[in-house]
C-alpha cells in the first residue's frame, strides 16, 4: 500500500480531478460524475475541471444547461469547485462547430485543371512513380519495386492464395521474429512540392495483437507528412484505408505499410495506391485563399466572374474515397474551353484518428473567443478556468499564419484568451496545459506539421498562468524550468495505470519542487477507481 510520507505538511492548495469522456448529452452522464465527486469530496479532494465538451456554448440547448446547473451545484453541496476547461486550438471541433472553414491550411500549388465542358477538372501531373502496390511482381517472397520488407521468408510472404484482387497479397507475420516487432514494407518516391496526395490501401488481419502498431506513413526525414492513424479490427475480413498527405517543401518521401511493435497474428497488405490527389475539403477563409490562372501567359481570373467559387460540397475529413471538387465555368468567362489552367488552394488533414487544428492566425477565431467567454460568465461564473490550449500540431502553413513567429503566436493565442475571458470574468485564475510551453516536452522545433519553431513560447504568455505539467513520467526538468521562470504549476498525473507508483513518483518530486500549488487526478480512459487513494496520498 502506497503511503502520503512525501505529502506536504498541510494540504495541497489544489487537489482536483479531470472529468473527462462525458459531454453533459444526457442525465447518465450528470450522475456519473457525481459519483465521482462524491469519492472526491470524501478522500479530500476540492475541485472538478470539467474536460467534457463544454465550448461552444452558444450552440448548448436547454436541457445541457439544466444538467450543468445541476452538476455546478453538486460540486458546491461537495466543497468542490467546478473549473471549465475550453478554448482547444489543437483539438478544434468546437471552434469548427462555428466554422469549419477555421481548420488550419496545408497548400496545394499550381495544380493542373483541363477545361471541358462547363467545368474544369484536376489533373494529375503524371509524375508520381508508384511501383507493384498490387504486389503482383515477385519471386518467391522478394516483391520488386520496393526499397524493402522485412525479411521475407520470415516476416513477409507473397500470397497467392488469400489477396484482395489479382494473384498474390503481401501476408505479414511472425513479428517477434524481429527484435522490434517490425513487419513493414517501403517504398522511396518522388513527389511535387506543395501538392495534395491520397494514399490507400486495403488490409486483412487474423487475430492481430496489437492491431494498434499498424501504421500507413509518408516520411520526409523524421517527420511524418501522413498523420491519420487507423484503428483497424485484430480481426476482420478486406477493408480499405485511405488517408490525405501534402508534400509541402518536400520532393520526396518514403512511404511504409505495416507493425511497429507487432506481437502476434496476420495481416494482408494488397492494391496499395498513391495518387496525386485533386480538391478534397477545400478551405474557404480570407487566409485560404483560391487562385486560379491560366497555364501560360499568366492571365489570374477572377472568382464569381470567371469561374464559381472553388468549394468540395461533400467534405468530409475522414472519407477521401469519392471524387474531388471541380472548377464551375459560368456562361460568359473569359476561361476558354479545353484551356489548361493552374489552380491553388488550401486543405485540413485529420491527425491520429480525429484531431483537427484551427489557424492561430485567422481573426475571426478570437471573436468566437470573446463571444465565448461573455457566455460563459453568464452562464457558469466559473472562479477559475482551464485553457485546453495543448498539442497544437499544425501551424504557420496558411496565408493567415504563414511567416509568423510560432512561438509568438502561440503565445498571443493564450495572452488573447486570458483577456478575453478576465474582460468578462475578472480576476479569474487561469490554467493552461504546460507541453506547448515547455522546452522539454512540444515546445520546439520540428512538431508535427508545424513550419516553424515552438522554442521559447513561454516568453509571450502571461506569467499569473498555472501551468498544469503533464506528460508521461514525472518531468523534473519541466517543474523547475516553470520555477525559475516564475510560474506556479499543477502537477496533471495519473494517465490510466493500475496503480500509483508514478503519482507517489510525482510527490516525491514535487516535495522538493518550488511553486507546485497542486495535483490533478488526469485520466484519459473514464478509469476512477483509484482517485480514493489518490485523494488520500494529498492530505496532510
Amino acid at each position: 500500500m502506497l503511503t502520503a510520507a512525501t505529502a506536504m505538511a498541510a494540504p495541497y492548495e489544489d487537489r482536483l480531478v479531470w472529468l473527462f469522456g462525458w459531454g453533459l448529452q444526457k442525465e447518465a452522464d450528470l450522475a456519473d460524475m457525481v459519483k465521482i465527486m462524491d469519492d472526491g469530496a470524501r478522500h479530500g479532494l476540492n475541485g472538478v475541471v470539467f474536460g467534457g465538451r463544454l465550448d461552444p456554448l452558444c450552440k448548448k440547448d436547454d436541457a445541457f444547461f439544466r444538467r450543468l446547473d445541476q452538476l455546478r451545484a453538486a460540486g458546491e453541496e461537495r466543497r468542490m469547485e467546478f473549473i471549465p476547461a475550453l478554448f482547444s486550438v489543437g483539438y478544434g471541433g468546437s471552434l469548427m462547430a462555428h466554422d469549419s472553414n477555421l481548420a488550419e491550411g496545408l497548400p496545394v500549388a499550381d495544380a493542373l485543371f483541363e477545361v471541358q465542358g462547363a467545368e474544369a477538372r484536376f489533373v494529375p501531373s503524371g509524375a508520381l512513380k508508384w511501383a507493384n502496390g498490387d504486389f503482383e511482381a515477385f519471386q518467391r517472397n522478394r516483391f520488386g519495386g520496393f526499397n524493402f520488407h522485412d525479411q521475407p521468408g520470415e516476416i513477409s510472404f507473397a500470397d497467392t492464395q488469400i489477396k484482395h484482387s489479382g494473384r498474390a497479397s503481401m501476408r505479414l507475420e511472425n513479428f517477434t521474429a524481429n527484435p522490434h516487432g517490425h513487419a513493414r514494407v517501403m517504398q522511396e518516391v518522388k513527389l511535387r512540392p506543395r501538392a495534395c496526395y491520397r494514399l490507400s490501401l486495403w488490409v486483412k488481419t487474423e487475430n492481430l495483437q496489437p492491431a494498434g502498431a499498424f501504421r500507413l506513413i509518408a516520411l520526409a526525414g523524421k517527420r511524418d507528412l501522413a498523420t491519420r492513424q487507423f484503428k483497424i479490427p485484430s480481426t476482420t475480413d478486406w477493408i480499405k484505408i485511405s488517408t490525405l498527405f501534402n508534400s509541402l517543401d518536400q520532393t520526396a518521401v518514403r512511404v511504409y505499410a505495416g507493425l511497429w511493435g507487432g506481437q502476434s497474428g496476420k495481416i494482408w497488405l494488397d492494391d496499395w495506391q498513391l495518387e496525386e490527389a485533386g480538391p478534397y475539403n477545400v478551405l474557404r477563409r480570407p487566409g485560404t485563399p483560391v487562385t486560379v490562372r491560366a497555364e501560360t501567359g499568366g492571365q489570374v481570373y477572377e472568382e464569381g466572374r470567371d469561374y464559381a467559387p472553388l468549394a468540395d460540397h461533400n467534405r468530409n475529413l475522414y472519407n477521401v474515397d469519392r471524387a474531388p471538387a471541380s472548377l464551375k465555368i459560368p456562361p460568359g468567362s473569359r476561361i476558354a474551353q479545353g484551356q489548361k489552367l493552374r489552380v491553388s488552394w488550401y486543405h485540413p488533414l485529420v491527425i491520429n484518428d480525429s484531431q483537427v487544428t484551427v489557424c492561430m492566425g485567422e481573426p475571426a477565431l478570437y471573436e468566437i473567443f470573446e463571444h465565448e467567454a461573455k457566455l460563459l460568465a453568464e452562464k457558469v461564473k466559473p472562479k477559475r478556468v482551464f485553457l485546453n490550449m495543448d498539442e497544437v500540431r499544425m501551424g504557420g502553413t496558411c496565408r493567415a499564419c504563414e511567416g509568423r513567429d510560432m512561438a509568438q503566436l502561440i503565445g498571443e493565442c493564450v495572452t488573447r484568451q486570458v483577456r478575453s475571458l478576465r474582460r468578462h470574468l475578472p480576476g479569474a485564475q487561469v490554467y493552461v496545459w504546460s507541453d506547448m510551453f515547455d522546452p522539454h516536452h512540444n515546445a520546439r522545433p520540428e512538431y508535427y506539421l508545424v513550419r516553424g519553431d515552438y522554442t521559447g513560447s513561454w516568453k509571450h504568455i502571461p506569467k499569473d498562468l498555472v501551468i498544469a505539467v503533464w506528460g508521461g513520467a514525472p518531468r523534473e526538468k519541466s517543474l523547475k524550468f516553470f520555477a525559475d521562470q516564475g510560474f506556479q504549476t499543477l502537477v496533471a498525473c495519473y494517465y490510466d495505470a493500475d496503480d500509483l507508483r508514478d503519482v507517489q513518483a510525482w510527490l516525491d518530486l514535487a516535495s522538493r519542487a518550488p511553486n507546485v500549488r497542486g495535483f490533478m487526478y488526469t485520466p484519459w480512459q473514464k478509469k476512477y477507481a483509484l482517485l480514493p487513494e489518490f485523494g488520500d496520498l494529498l492530505k496532510k
